[in-house]
């Protein structure tokens, strides 16, 4: 097969590749469509330490099965899937529970840090575990189901909190994860939806996509936004940035007993309003990849709830990657959400 191949940092390579072979409990696929998500991007320049070469990245797509393990049943060849970018081991009492994204023993599907290697899907073709399978309404194309893993990561993030409670929400950044937590807060029904970014262009995208209000980040912008609400603020808020700026802003929008939800993790470490969070009984959340969130997720992008088109900047051969690497790594790359492979 034909892969794309993380040689060294900063270097990918179009190459002939052993085909995979399916375990028992395995399919292969051949990809129809592959995402390039920011992780690869700071995983190919070595940035986060958790793609080391040679390895074929790449974990937000989908295609349709052309092999099966002896050990798999539920599935046909020909069938049109998409899968969950972690491989959870099933077993574990984080699994049993439903928290399969927390999986003491998951592997992660195009990723390499020091416990483990997992080859992903800027392939021809993919063996992956048929647990981990989910098929695609018949109406739905590749490329847009491609996009399932950024929408089920959008989902699981306002299962965080009680999102039928909230009446007014704030979403700090509106790239694309931030506005598919716009759009899922619009489908939950969720009245007041402030956007905030730096970027006018993409706060008009949030306010085409459901965002109620926009606020261009400043001086005064959580001034701002505690007047939207009421001077109460906001009930809750997701921080999709990951940087103290704006896990700060974050924070000081939201009302007294208000909920934060973490979903950004640009930086590993930011200066954290201690003092804020505990004299005003705030409540702070993490969120992780997602679980359990793929079938939602398929049927509101099936269904157009959530548009996940304007999110697409373009579409490319696989052969065409390395160009593509390089171009979104620049300063001009920010104006591509989400570029799409095809092998």
């Amino acid at each position: 097969m034909k892969a794309l191949l993380l040689t060294e940092y900063s270097n990918l390579e179009y190459v002939d590749f052993p085909d995979p072979v399916p375990a028992d409990n395995e399919v292969v696929l051949r990809i129809r469509a592959c995402g390039i998500c920011g992780s690869d991007i700071h995983g190919w320049d070595g940035s986060t330490g958790r793609r080391h070469p040679p390895l074929i990245m790449g974990h937000e797509a989908a295609g349709e099965i052309v092999k099966m393990g002896s050990g798999v049943t539920e599935w046909q060849i020909g069938d049109r899937v998409t899968f969950d970018s972690t491989i959870y081991c099933g077993e574990c009492a984080l699994c049993r529970g439903g928290d399969v994204n927390l999986c003491k023993n998951r592997r992660v599907v195009g990723v390499a840090p020091e416990e483990f290697k997992q080859h992903g899907a800027f392939a021809e073709l993919l063996a992956i575990p048929a647990r981990i399978l989910y098929r695609l309404p018949d109406e739905l194309v590749y490329e847009h189901a491609a996009m399932v893993e950024p929408v089920s990561v959008a989902l699981h993030a306002l299962s965080r909190v009680q999102v039928g409670s909230l009446s007014s929400a704030v979403v700090v950044g509106s790239g694309m994860i931030g506005l598919l937590i716009i759009q899922a807060l619009r489908v939950a029904g969720v009245s007041r939806i402030i956007a905030v970014d730096l970027d006018e262009k993409r706060l008009s995208l949030a306010n085409s996509l459901g965002a109620t209000d926009i606020v261009k980040s400043g001086d005064d912008t959580v001034e701002e936004i505690h007047a939207l609400t009421g001077g109460a603020g906001a009930d809750a808020g997701f921080e999709v940035v990951g940087i103290t700026p704006t896990l700060n802003l974050a924070l000081n929008s939201l009302r007294t007993g208000g909920s934060l939800v973490l979903v950004g993790n640009l930086s590993p470490r930011v200066e954290f309003p201690l003092q804020i969070a505990v004299t005003r009984e705030l409540n702070v959340h993490g969120s992780c990849a997602s679980a359990g969130e793929y079938p939602r997720a398929l049927e509101l992008i099936a269904s157009g709830e959530i548009d996940v088109n304007p999110m697409i900047g373009a579409t490319a051969p696989l052969e065409d990657g390395e160009d593509w690497f390089k171009r979104l790594s620049k300063e001009d790359g920010s104006q591509f959400m989400k570029v799409i492979l095809k092998p």
